[in-house]
């Protein structure tokens, strides 16, 4: 009994405590953004309330002119509310008498305020509940000096495909239809033996009862004859056609009320999701629930969450937007423990949801916890203990883990691992945590990895690094790299494309050296200083290495070298392709002064790589050079917002300042451009275009968190 009460007083003082501080937080958060402002609109569940498969996320769109406020879910449609007021029909956002402004956006909810007639203020929030169930919530306030009729209509559409009606259940006053949903992406398809759904079932209801429903062939535009009417007609109705089976392109509720001056009237509307083999029931049982559940609970929830953060004093709002923006992506890629793992994993994407990007953690992609780290340290350091889990005894970390366990991708009888950041990102995340348990863990599970990648990647045995045999997707470089792969189009196989096992690579090596020098960090900060100085001089024979083999005096670059010969050259190719991976000598502290001058004149270069949004992967002086973002993975131009971090933070660390505070801009300004033109973040983005065809949505670009974090209030 003494600890119930103990911990009920707890829970007051800290429920106290920080209901003194709510509106600090909320202030801040709140962000007032109109269509054109930077604003990343995707939400996804709470952690807490998702699951792998079986999700649905959305993409909220509050700026089209052609459409009514909508929120749609890759390949499953998007749900949107129709105004009749008095009988005036108001369809589109173009209508509207006051555009949609938005309050506050989080990972899982957004809040805005509109008015689709003068007079009629609309406070809209959405919210993905779980990965089954997301609402729309419609406060609506008469603010006219006179009563009008409000009808508002909530459509479920399928958009690319028809449904089958099964039924309007009369005793929950819902919809319940059934569609195909195709595992086909455009880039990577979703492997359905992994338990994707193909035949799933939607349910549609509203709070308090719908007025009229129908089901209907058409879109939103041949839906407003329906309602709209003809005046004069003596077949004139105000009900919808009830149809409680067959096909139909989308299914409608309606809700109406007269309000009188100064009345408010509040409406829910209600999306569930499911496979067909689920339990209808309990699908059923969790939407009433949700009916009338307090939505300020949830929001609370958020506020605490975003209490975290750095709070900036940002120059512009655009800063604010995308930095809160930057959080809201990471945190709504994150999945609680599930299947082979006792810890919290991510995906790249939620929406759109595609195979590449819905499998499992990878270490470069785990670069995001660097900026969410700051957010909620513990989850960070659990997306890492994944990797701590899951490795083998051997040391060997593989390319992917998560619930599905490790995927090591085995070429020519070796496992695949990816490109090491892992002791770098673990040495990030405890500054940042401060927390010695997971130092110590991460440190052990770090040297392990090391040296296996000493044993491994380092077949010859010269201190200098190879990739392995699947290295055309191991060095995360896997589409148009110059060097690794041997012919533009990429035509050949595997085997006689990729030759990145057949160099010393500049890259891994360099990794290897930040590797070991996050090693002794950690090793000194653990009080184990023999281990602290062993891999401080082991990182620093290699930086001798690559400055005596991997430097060219005559174009002033750092390049990978033939494994055999230590040459430029492999076969006839000149391997001297002037890449973004030379930067990283700085990032991983490899180049002398004189030298890192050198490399900062190239980078600079408005003809090389000082491009406008940003440094690309390859010079635009390289024949393969390419401004087109026409594609995922590609490396022959585009800019990554990771990558493009590394060479941010090698200029600071060798004191070029300002070069850094320049390409922070330009990284900025990359992202910025996106949010404020379509409302996502990108894989890549064009050096020196606009528009994009990379996948969007994706974790990494979270980065711009800590980009603004270090602008504003340094490490």
């Amino acid at each position: 009994m003494r600890k119930i009460c103990l911990s009920i007083t707890l829970f007051l003082l800290v429920l106290t405590g920080f209901g003194q501080n709510f509106k600090p937080v909320e202030d801040y958060v709140r962000i007032d953004a109109r269509s054109d402002d930077p604003l990343f609109t995707t939400y996804a569940a709470s952690m807490a309330r998702s699951r792998l498969y079986g999700d649905k996320a959305y993409k909220m769109d509050y700026y089209s002119c052609c459409m009514p406020v909508n929120y749609s879910s890759d390949h499953a449609g998007r749900i949107y509310c129709l105004w009749k007021v008095d009988q005036v029909v108001i369809g589109k956002m173009s209508e509207y008498f006051k555009k949609p402004v938005v309050d506050f956006s989080f990972p899982d909810m957004a809040i805005m305020e509109y008015e689709p007639f003068r007079g009629i203020h609309v406070k809209e929030t959405f919210m993905v509940y779980s990965s089954t169930i997301a609402l729309v919530d419609l406060e609506v306030v008469n603010t006219d000096n006179i009563s009008h009729e409000v009808s508002v209509y909530p459509i479920l559409e399928a958009e690319n495909d028809s449904m089958e009606v099964m039924q309007f259940d009369t005793a929950c006053k819902a919809y319940v239809v059934h569609r195909y949903e195709s595992p086909y992406r455009l880039i990577s398809s979703l492997k359905t033996e992994y338990g994707y759904p193909t035949k799933v079932r939607d349910i549609f209801t509203g709070f308090p009862a719908p007025y009229t429903y129908g089901a209907y062939f058409g879109d939103f535009s041949t839906f407003y004859n329906t309602i709209k009417t003809d005046f004069y007609s003596e077949k004139r109705s105000d009900t919808l056609n009830q149809r409680a089976r067959g096909l139909g392109r989308f299914v409608a509720l309606n809700f109406k009320k007269r309000l009188a001056r100064g009345q408010k009237v509040s409406f829910r509307v209600l999306r569930g999701f499911q496979g067909q083999g689920e339990d209808q029931a309990v699908l059923m049982k969790e939407l009433e629930t949700m009916k009338t559940a307090l939505l300020k609970t949830f929001y609370e929830d958020d506020l605490i969450l975003f209490s975290k953060i750095p709070r900036i004093n940002f120059k512009t709002r655009d800063e604010k937007i995308a930095y809160l923006g930057a959080f809201n992506l990471v945190r709504g890629c994150m999945y609680p423990p599930s299947g082979k793992t006792n810890f919290n994993s991510y995906a790249f994407s939620r929406n759109p949801l595609w195979g590449w990007g819905h499998g499992h953690q990878v270490l470069h992609e785990s670069l995001s916890m660097l900026s969410y780290v700051y957010m909620d340290p513990a989850s960070a350091e659990g997306s890492q203990r994944v990797y701590m889990e899951q490795q083998r005894e051997d040391g060997f970390i593989a390319y992917r883990h998560g619930p599905r366990g490790l995927q090591d991708y085995p070429h020519k009888n070796m496992p695949t691992t990816s490109a090491p950041f892992f002791n770098w990102i673990n040495w990030e995340i405890f500054k940042v945590s401060k927390d010695r348990q997971f130092l110590e863990d991460a440190y052990a599970s770090g040297v392990k990895y090391t040296g296996w990648l000493i044993k491994n990647r380092d077949t010859d045995h010269d201190s200098t690094f190879e990739w392995g045999p699947y290295g055309i997707i191991e060095n995360v470089r896997d589409w148009y790299n110059a060097v690794f792969q041997v012919s533009a189009e990429r035509y050949l196989d595997v085997d006689k494309e990729d030759i990145s096992d057949e160099l010393e690579c500049l890259d891994l090596t360099l990794m290897m050296i930040k590797e070991e020098k996050s090693l002794s960090k950690m090793a000194e900060t653990l009080g184990k200083k023999e281990e602290a100085i062993k891999w401080k001089e082991s990182a620093d024979a290699v930086v001798k290495l690559v400055n005596k083999r991997m430097w060219d005096d005559s174009t002033g670059f750092y390049y990978s070298v033939n494994k055999k010969s230590h040459s430029w050259y492999f076969m006839t190719r000149d391997l001297r392709r002037q890449e973004i991976i030379a930067f990283l000598a700085l990032w991983a502290g490899a180049a002398p002064g004189d030298r890192a001058e050198k490399l900062v004149k190239t980078l600079t270069d408005t003809t090389k790589f000082w491009r406008r949004y940003g440094v690309p992967t390859l010079s635009a002086q390289d024949p393969w050079y390419s401004p087109y973002v026409d594609y995922c993975c590609k490396w022959n131009g585009p800019v990554w917002l990771l990558w493009d971090y590394m060479v941010y933070e090698g200029l600071r660390d060798n004191g070029y300042t300002e070069t850094a505070h320049q390409l922070a801009g330009k990284m900025l300004n990359a992202a910025v451009v996106q949010l404020k033109k379509n409302h996502n973040y990108w894989e890549s983005f064009s050096a020196d275009n606009e528009v994009l065809n990379s996948p969007p949505n994706y974790i990494w670009d979270s980065i711009i968190a800590r980009l603004l974090i270090e602008e504003y209030q340094g490490r």
